[in-house]
């Protein structure tokens, strides 16, 4: 466990080579299950919780840990299945999403792997809109999947989507009205959030599942247009970081490294907050970086890469 705890820290390298590494634990079961290093704190064993009233069933308790009170909900629970017994046997993954920690309650951790994002393939068809899926991969022969952490964190936690009236009051869009607003993202619950509060900007929407998916779309756009720009049809780009098969960073450096693309603006938008800087977002040459998820922050950065507005910091 210990080698597991110290190689956590160890993953910067990784950034925009279209790699991840995961750490692969397991809930009820033979299954293996695995999150991105990259939201990892820290791993350990389940400390004694709290219970608080009015907490949501699928939260077992509030710990202290580091200063810090943070709830801990049950993985295996939250995912239907088996509620997960004997505690002080069992560990937490200290992680960080969308500007909040959270803890998750797991059977075992195991070991870290590393792979490319393009063996990281989106779930089977058919999985059905109440999979938690959003990735899943092969390791050893064995299928390992990969969580909808944001949908389950939203069905615990509603997260408010609805952007303020003052960013949208006098907004003339007679420049851009021709234009789209593209979002890439392999979370469907993350998509729907990114798509809510962007409507309110009154322009067209179109969405991929992936980087892939998402650079194809846009050599095709641009190849429909007069100029063979992109720009001419898309106004600006707001991109998921983890994305299966080609993740945000690689689709931002391929889409600056294709000629009919390059002029597009691109908002990186992850729930990897407090872990990537302005360093990596300028080394693939994107315009802004975005931690998930607040519309306003996000409304405003599209309105200023669409040049509606020219007073954001």
């Amino acid at each position: 466990m210990a080698g597991v705890l110290d190689s956590v820290n160890q993953r910067t390298q990784l950034v925009g080579a279209n790699r991840l590494e995961l750490l692969l634990f397991k809930l009820n079961g033979r299954q293996r299950f695995g999150i991105n290093v990259f939201k990892v704190r820290e791993v350990l064993q389940c400390p004694p919780l709290t219970s608080m009233p009015m907490l949501n069933p699928l939260v077992r308790g509030v710990a202290h840990i580091r200063g810090q009170t943070i709830s801990v909900i049950d993985l295996s629970m939250a995912t239907g299945g088996k509620r997960i017994e004997d505690l002080d046997k069992r560990f937490i993954i200290i992680s960080e999403y969308n500007r909040s920690v959270q803890g998750f309650l797991v059977d075992s951790v195991e070991r870290i792997i590393n792979i490319n994002w393009d063996s990281v393939m989106p779930p089977p068809q058919g999985s059905g809109k109440k999979s938690y899926l959003t990735a899943v991969t092969e390791i050893d022969k064995e299928l390992i999947e990969i969580l909808d952490v944001e949908k389950i964190l939203d069905e615990i936690t509603p997260v408010n989507t609805d952007v303020s009236k003052e960013i949208t009051v006098g907004l003339d869009l007679s420049s851009v009205k021709d234009k789209i607003i593209f979002i890439a993202d392999d979370s469907a619950v993350a998509r729907k959030q990114v798509t809510k509060a962007l409507t309110t900007l009154g322009l067209e929407i179109e969405v991929a599942k992936n980087g892939l998916e998402a650079l194809q779309r846009l050599k095709k756009i641009a190849a429909e247009t007069k100029s063979g720009d992109v720009t001419e049809r898309v106004g600006v780009l707001v991109s998921d970081i983890e994305m299966p098969e080609m993740d945000g960073y690689t689709l931002t450096a391929e889409i600056k490294n294709t000629p009919e693309l390059k002029n597009l603006h691109i908002v990186l938008h992850t729930s990897l907050s407090g872990v990537f800087n302005q360093a990596m977002v300028k080394k693939v040459g994107a315009d802004d970086f975005i931690a998930k998820f607040h519309p306003d922050e996000l409304a405003r950065a599209v309105k200023k890469w669409l040049g509606l507005e020219t007073d954001v910091e």
